[in-house]
């Protein structure tokens, strides 16, 4: 016969409920005593409730009586038969009985666990303390700055210089590593943040796994839910192999590369600046990593990825280290035993097949646009651009002289418009102009458009309209268009400052004014309002700035070293449109962080801003 347990038999106080206006404990739905309180908490073993009333703070009894005669400023449940008071003297523990557990008195208590309370001193510093009140260990004079409740005997703890490890009961490191954030182990894992991101790691508080997230939960039968840095949802095992995806990708923009994980005495600071000082090396290595065609080349083994890629013994090892600090690649063991590489999820982004590559704009970023960056101070002193110095030629210029350049730039381009316009046929319907006169169908123009691939969102989803594509020659050499648009697109080749002898009901300008500088994007929209059919409208892509808000500094100084152009702010832009004769409608908020500014012909402006 089967050695059973039967449950213990519960203590009536135990299935008591605190009544909805919290002034009394219920029993199976009715009064369980005739006192009432100002407030009650719930009862704990051994069968005492906290309350408070016009005499103080106190414990009942299952029958709605002291439990004793003190009274104090506030009381908490009994945990291992210990409670948590406030007197006018500090914070301390108490017995069942109401008397001090110990003479010392603290800035605030926490609840018992594992016999083991958090305290605070009244100089700020936390440690904990055994069931008779000692410390439960001596950290010296520098204790910590917060300390946590312990589970399964291990307990997390803030240092002095703000970084968290894990401590067992007597105060002994539980391992040598230490993090930004940190949670108490469950199920052998715990939750912790280094300068990467989140991740979890073992009882030596090793990494589980390479790949860092944005968050994740604890594991829960060998799985957790976690969040990717592009807001993807993901449910990954203990290797930290995707098991299912929850939620697509939200990202608009390319995540910020996680800082670099340089330990140093003297605090965050000093880490984020060192990592923000030395931020090439991480934007250099991408580079010459999508150069070589890593990521194209994983899954593999170190030894056979050297030889694919014809690289020196051991540097691909190298290489590959320093990408794992950067979250792209992880290793796994393969079943033969092997030791090998595979990418992450933000490094399959950097692979050439991936839909969403950004290996383009990793050379993008890594080739001439970091030699003009080198510039950034004298682009400064000049308030000119660097490019033309470092390079001889303006951007566009120079560009239209390297076709392999210029392709990899539209490509860059191209997957930044899947990114950031994924939304604007949503916000607005393109053929709506069929009240033009003109014709049935409505005009689509996008200049400045490159390789064409919002114009074709835009006539997917506008089945009467048709569109024209507008750019230099050489950035529309290779335009391919969709099979199924190619009797509705007109191609054509033309200089923005130039007659565009061209005429629509809807011009698009994404993200091409902030290439240029106020007098040139007075020219450009000159020349989009003369393209407008007199019922038209102009429909501006950017980034508007806040005033009052000093961000996007970056990409408005690689404007200005790249192009000599510039980021704005929305009164910016009505100015410039003002001048021109235009009249500004209205500014569309999208998910991306890009809005529409629309406007028409005539003076004024409608105001009004729409978030979508």
């Amino acid at each position: 016969m089967p050695n059973y347990q039967f449950p213990k038999m519960k203590q009536p106080w135990q299935e008591f409920t605190i009544s909805p206006e919290r002034s009394h404990h219920l029993f199976q739905g009715r009064p369980a005593y005739s006192a009432r309180f100002e407030e009650v908490l719930k009862f704990h073993a051994p069968g005492l409730a906290p309350v408070r009333d016009s005499s103080g703070a106190y414990h009942i009894l299952a029958d709605g009586s002291p439990a004793y005669s003190n009274r104090y400023l506030r009381t908490f449940g009994f945990y291992e038969g210990r409670a948590a008071v406030c007197s006018l003297g500090g914070w301390f523990h108490i017995l069942e009985n109401g008397q001090p557990l110990y003479p010392d008195r603290y800035d605030w208590c926490g609840n018992f666990q594992e016999g083991r309370s958090a305290v605070r001193t009244w100089d700020g510093q936390y440690f904990h303390i055994r069931p008779d009140g000692t410390k439960a260990y001596e950290s010296g004079n520098i204790g910590y700055r917060y300390v946590g409740d312990y589970r399964e005997g291990i307990a997390v703890v803030q240092r002095e210089d703000g970084r968290h490890a894990h401590i067992t009961l007597d105060g002994r490191p539980q391992h040598q590593r230490c993090f930004r954030d940190l949670d108490v182990f469950h199920k052998g894992f715990a939750r912790a943040r280094d300068d990467r991101g989140w991740h979890h790691i073992n009882l030596q508080g090793e990494p589980a796994y390479g790949r860092r997230f944005a968050a994740v939960e604890p594991f829960y039968n060998g799985q957790a839910r976690v969040e990717d840095f592009d807001g993807a949802l993901l449910v990954i095992d203990e290797a930290g192999e995707t098991i299912v995806q929850l939620r697509s990708p939200e990202i608009t923009s390319p995540p910020s590369p996680p800082s670099l994980e340089i330990t140093s005495p003297e605090g965050d600071a000093l880490q984020e600046l060192s990592a923000d000082m030395v931020g090439y090396w991480r934007s250099q290595t991408i580079f010459a990593a999508v150069k070589l065609g890593v990521f194209d080349a994983l899954p593999a083994t170190s030894a056979a990825m050297e030889q694919k890629l014809g690289l020196a013994s051991g540097m691909g090892e190298r290489l590959l280290r320093a990408l794992h600090e950067l979250g792209l690649v992880f290793p796994r063991v393969s079943p033969r035993g092997a030791n090998f590489w595979q990418t992450s999820d933000r490094g399959a982004l950097l692979a050439t097949n991936h839909p969403l590559s950004m290996a383009s704009a990793a050379v993008l970023w890594g080739s001439e646009h970091y030699a003009a960056w080198a510039s950034l101070a004298a682009a400064l002193r000049e308030g000119k651009p660097a490019f033309d110095t470092q390079f001889g030629l303006p951007f566009f210029d120079w560009y239209g002289q390297e076709p392999e350049k210029l392709k990899t730039y539209h490509q860059a381009l191209l997957t930044y418009a899947r990114h950031d316009y994924s939304a604007i046929t949503e916000a607005i319907d393109f053929s709506d102009f069929l009240d033009c006169g003109r014709s049935d169908r409505a005009t689509v123009l996008d200049a400045g458009g490159g390789t064409g691939e919002l114009l074709w969102m835009v006539l997917q989803a506008s089945p009467r309209s048709t569109g024209i594509l507008l750019d230099r020659p050489e950035a529309i050499a290779n335009v391919r268009v969709p099979e199924n648009l190619a009797t509705r697109v007109q191609i054509v080749g033309a200089d923005l400052f130039a007659s565009w002898s061209t005429l629509a009901d809807a011009v698009i300008l994404a993200r091409v004014l902030h290439d240029w500088s106020d007098p040139q994007a007075k020219i450009i929209l000159q020349r989009a309002k003369q393209a407008l059919t007199p019922k038209g409208r102009l429909y501006i892509l950017e980034r508007v700035l806040e005033p009052s808000v000093p961000d996007c500094g970056l990409l408005d100084l690689n404007m200005l070293v790249i192009t000599g152009g510039c980021e704005r702010t929305l009164p910016q832009f009505q100015d410039l449109l003002r001048s021109v004769g235009l009249r500004f409608r209205q500014q569309i908020k999208m998910r991306s962080g890009i809005s529409v500014l629309i406007a028409s012909m005539g003076n004024g402006e409608l105001g009004g801003m729409v978030e979508f």
